[in-house]
């Protein structure tokens, strides 16, 4: 239903820790995921950061523009995908973000193709955050933010960072004017860092204020830095119930603007969706005195579903393997036994 962009701005406003826990606390409907595309022209920093360089860095970003030119950007967007998602379920997506600023310049005939392949995940049953970062809604990348269905910009309350703030919301309200679908779609996430009020920013910058997000530098440094997200304090922490509050006014944003413009997404189609689980294979039965007896299960915490070992990186099978030339592939999982991360999450006290 939502194709969001995030951007930031000087200062470290917190734009890649928001896009995160937007991810992470994003609400799903049946059949549904969320996908993150970190698309900073200035590198990336959830490998590094949240994830603690834990996940190989041959995945991400750099990959599309190869894969545009050969006619296979939406395939590889695909293969490129991490599952962030606490139980495996393939249902939180990152798609990690260039390692080196100096990769920025081949990318930019791919921001164009790129936009169009957000919106064929919308219409596949994907809701779509993309970190802007500081100045990816500006420049060669600015068509990811004027096709958005909302525009968010994240801003500390201190008067740096209003001052920081004023000239670059007014520079995008225009601009999504001009060459985009309309300045209705900025909104304002706050970090309530200064004295400054929500509406007293509102009206300063003019635009609404969808979040208002606490500064909590402990909890915001498992989603910038790394830390446990499953855990009970950060699940329930007053930073991630504010995120969960920000999702649903953005949700609300994004269809007021989709029944006005007339581009509802249509309705997914759950059993077409991209890499469904396989189907788990029969096991031998057991002697009765061998069987082990089922050990209860933790109920799985409010917004959150219970952790997994370590983020997996989607791996399709290539034709030609097991299931013959021709044949339709059946998609799998790539597992890896090594070190288990902690996972990722990013808001307000992050550095970006």
């Amino acid at each position: 239903m939502a194709v969001v962009a995030i951007s930031g701005g000087p200062g470290a406003p917190g734009a890649t820790t928001t896009a995160l826990a937007l991810l992470l606390a994003w609400p799903l409907a049946e059949g549904r995921r969320a996908v993150l595309l970190e698309c900073d022209p200035d590198g990336g920093a959830v490998l590094a950061g949240a994830l603690e360089g834990r996940l190989d860095a041959g995945y991400g970003l750099r990959h599309l523009a190869v894969a545009d030119r050969r006619g296979r950007l939406a395939e590889t967007l695909w293969e490129q995908l991490v599952d962030l998602s606490t139980d495996g379920a393939g249902n939180r997506l990152l798609l990690p973000g260039l390692t080196d600023p100096a990769q920025a310049p081949g990318l930019a005939y791919t921001w164009e193709p790129l936009v169009a392949a957000c919106h064929d995940l919308d219409a596949a049953g994907c809701d779509v955050i993309v970190d802007l970062g500081r100045n990816g809604a500006h420049g060669p990348s600015a068509p990811l933010a004027r096709r958005a269905d909302a525009v968010l910009v994240t801003v500390r309350t201190t008067l740096r960072g209003l001052s920081a703030a004023r000239p670059r919301v007014a520079a995008l309200a225009g601009d999504l004017d001009a060459n985009g679908t309309g300045s209705d779609a900025l909104g304002l996430i706050l970090v309530h860092e200064g004295p400054y009020a929500a509406a007293e920013v509102g009206r300063a910058l003019g635009a609404p204020v969808l979040g208002l997000l606490p500064y909590e530098p402990r909890s915001a440094r498992v989603l910038s830095d790394g830390g446990d997200s499953g855990d009970r304090r950060f699940v329930r922490s007053a930073l991630m119930r504010a995120v969960r509050s920000t999702a649903d006014e953005v949700r609300l944003l994004t269809g007021r603007r989709r029944l006005r413009l007339g581009t509802s997404a249509p309705a997914p189609a759950p059993q077409a969706a991209p890499f469904p689980q396989p189907e788990p294979q029969p096991q031998p039965a057991a002697h009765p005195q061998h069987q082990q007896q089922p050990q209860p299960q933790p109920a799985p915490l409010a917004g959150f579903a219970p952790r997994q070992p370590v983020p997996q990186p989607f791996a399709p099978q290539t034709p030609g393997g097991p299931t013959g030339p021709g044949q339709e592939v059946e998609p799998r999982w790539r597992t890896d036994t090594g070190t288990q991360p902690r996972h990722a999450a990013t808001p307000s006290g992050g550095a970006r």
